[in-house]
């Protein structure tokens, strides 16, 4: 499923425009960004938790040239699956 058969699922399921449902999702992306953020935490009990999760600075090698490659800090966002979400895919 892509962004818009997302928002147009969304729409029908909830009796909305495409345009309000569309509207919905991006405050939706936009609270989690920001949740992540802020608390570097976002949890939707029984769907799953978004977790901002610090990466260490690290040496790589290029596997081509075999060069050492520094890679700076950074930020991942990892996503563990709540116990409804889970059922329900199973």
């Amino acid at each position: 499923m892509n962004r818009a058969e997302l928002v147009e699922f969304m729409a029908e399921k909830a009796g909305l425009t495409k345009a309000d449902a569309g509207r919905a999702l991006e405050a939706f992306m936009e609270g989690v960004t920001k949740g992540l953020k802020k608390h570097n935490r976002v949890a939707l009990v029984g769907f799953g938790t978004f977790n901002n999760k610090k990466r260490a600075a690290r040496t790589a090698r290029n596997p081509q040239t075999g060069a050492a490659v520094k890679i700076p800090a950074r930020n991942a966002v990892s996503f563990k699956v709540g116990s409804k979400l889970k059922d329900a895919v199973n």
